[in-house]
């Protein structure tokens, strides 16, 4: 009997485990915690391109990934919007690959980066990017304190923590950067980069990090990569 049972727990634990592991689904832990499922692994459902009622072809599942495939595609946007939120995200990038996440993104200016600041995706070592705009930063404005970037075609798991003006990049498990939007410092490095409203790109940047709710958004930068796990946990 006690063999009996023994054998039940551990095949109930095992069992966990292997769901745990799934991609694209979320444990009852999570489930509880409020996470949600922004990409199932089959569909490409709750995604669209970024000015447009549906999504590019070049945007598609393979493999139970949603992948990019170089085209004219654009970027993609979530359909729903977001203002405090855990996201969580695995992402693959091909070599000297680059890429990006922008969160409160607002349609209406010709591109994404426009309104919504972006977490950098890349393959450092294939790019030699300075910095600045090497993986998990916050492009162009705050680097990352530490390289712990995989290698191109390997998984990375990033995390965005936006809690109010407070936000947080996590890469692989590391805390990288951290910013708060409404500081002086945050609005001097906008003031003197190519995001400034009021330099020479200002006609098209005045929204730049203006906006505190808005979509996530996936960018189209002319390389191939794939994401799995997309979750988020919208923050009270």
């Amino acid at each position: 009997m006690k063999k009996s049972l023994f054998g039940i727990v551990m095949a109930l634990a095992l069992n966990t485990a292997a769901l745990a592991d799934t991609p694209n689904t979320l444990s009852e832990h999570e489930k509880a915690a409020g996470w949600q499922l922004l990409f199932d692994g089959r569909t490409t459902d709750g995604w669209r391109s970024y000015g447009k009622p549906e999504l590019s072809a070049e945007w598609h599942v393979e493999n139970g990934t949603l992948t990019f495939t170089p085209g004219k595609a654009g970027d993609i946007i979530t359909e729903g919007t977001f203002t405090s939120f855990e996201l969580s995200i695995d992402w693959k990038i091909s070599a000297g690959g680059n890429s990006g996440i922008f969160f409160h993104v607002v349609e209406g200016p010709s591109y994404a980066y426009m309104t919504g600041p972006e977490y950098q995706l890349l393959d450092n070592a294939g790019r030699g990017e300075p910095p600045l705009e090497q993986a998990a930063a916050l492009f162009a404005l705050y680097a990352p304190s530490r390289d712990v970037s995989h290698a191109a075609d390997s998984w990375n798991t990033s995390k965005l923590v936006v809690n109010g003006e407070q936000v947080e990049h996590w890469l692989n498990g590391v805390k990288v950067v951290e910013y708060d939007m409404s500081s002086d410092d945050f609005k001097a490095r906008v003031a003197a980069s190519k995001f400034s409203p009021t330099g020479r790109n200002a006609a098209v940047m005045k929204d730049f990090a203006k906006a505190r709710s808005g979509h996530i958004a996936l960018q189209d930068h002319g390389n191939k990569i794939a994401f799995r796990n997309i979750k988020i946990k919208p923050l009270p």
